[in-house]
C-alpha cells in the first residue's frame, strides 16, 4: 500500500462543500460537537488540501488554547482540551519504519481505553490497525480555496457524523 495514497472520492458515500479556510475550520468545529474520546479520525487529501486547517477548527472548538500546527516533523502533537487530541502525521513515515519508535502504540492504547481522540494525516499506514474509524477526504472545490469533504466510516459512519455530510452535493 502506498503510504501517501489518497482514496477515490467515489468510494465515499457522503460529502459537503465548504468555502475557503474559514469554512474548513467551521467544519472542524462542527466535528468537535460529535467527536468522542476513542474516535479515530483519518484525514486524506493532497498537500494543501486543508487537513491541518480542519484540525485547527476541531481543536479550537474543543478548547485547545495552544497553536495547532502540522505534526509533519514532530510526527505526533498532543493537544489537551475538553478532549485530548493526538494529531499524527505519517507523511514522512515510510514502509519499514518502526511505528513504535514514534510512540504510536501508546497512542493506540489510549485510543482503545477511550482517553484520546486520534486525528491522523496521511494515515494509510493506520488503516490496517484500526477496525473502527472515520475517514475524511478533502478535494479541491470550484473556487481556489473551496473544498469538498467526503466522509465514510468503518464499519459505518455514525449517524451524528453523517448528518454533517448530508449528501453528495449539499453544502455544509
Amino acid at each position: 500500500m502506498d503510504p501517501l495514497m489518497v482514496p477515490d472520492p467515489a468510494e465515499f458515500p457522503r460529502s459537503c462543500r465548504v468555502a475557503g479556510p474559514a469554512g474548513t475550520r467551521a467544519l472542524g468545529a462542527a466535528l468537535a460537537g460529535v467527536a468522542r474520546a476513542g474516535d479515530a479520525l483519518l484525514l486524506f487529501g493532497e498537500l494543501g488540501a486543508g487537513k491541518t486547517c480542519l484540525v485547527q477548527g476541531l481543536c479550537a472548538a474543543l478548547g485547545v488554547t495552544e497553536n495547532v500546527t502540522s505534526p509533519t516533523f514532530t510526527l505526533i502533537n498532543r493537544y489537551p482540551g475538553s478532549l485530548t487530541v493526538d494529531h499524527l502525521d505519517f507523511y514522512r513515515i515510510r514502509p519499514g519504519d518502526d511505528l513504535g519508535d514514534i510512540g504510536l502504540f501508546e497512542v493506540l492504547d489510549e485510543l482503545a481505553e477511550g482517553r484520546t481522540l486520534l486525528v491522523a494525516e496521511w494515515p494509510a499506514r493506520l488503516v490496517p490497525l484500526l477496525a473502527r474509524r472515520i475517514e475524511l477526504l478533502a478535494v479541491a472545490g470550484p473556487g481556489p480555496t473551496d473544498r469538498r469533504w467526503f466522509a465514510r466510516g468503518m464499519p459505518a459512519l455514525p449517524p451524528a457524523w453523517a448528518a454533517l455530510f448530508p449528501e453528495a452535493t449539499a453544502p455544509c
